[in-house]
């Protein structure tokens, strides 16, 4: 993680806003959702496991001032 980046717990994000972030990061991530054999709230929910599960964070840079989901390492 870049010095610019910083680590947002999710305790600290509104769940219906985390819910619109994972959705919005999903569509972004993965473009060929439609050809996928997995519907939007599935791929939603698989992000949002990772997360619980502390197998990605999300990270806001501040340089950019935009978000990301990112593997942890």
């Amino acid at each position: 993680m870049s010095e610019d980046a910083l680590e947002i717990p999710l305790e600290r994000i509104n769940p219906d806003t985390l819910h619109k972030m994972i959705e919005e990061f999903v569509t972004r991530e993965w473009s060929e959702l439609a050809d996928s054999e997995y519907t939007l709230d599935e791929k939603v929910n698989q992000v949002l496991e990772s997360l619980r599960h502390k197998q990605a964070t999300i990270v806001y840079d501040t340089a950019s001032e935009s978000w990301n989901i990112v593997p942890c390492r």
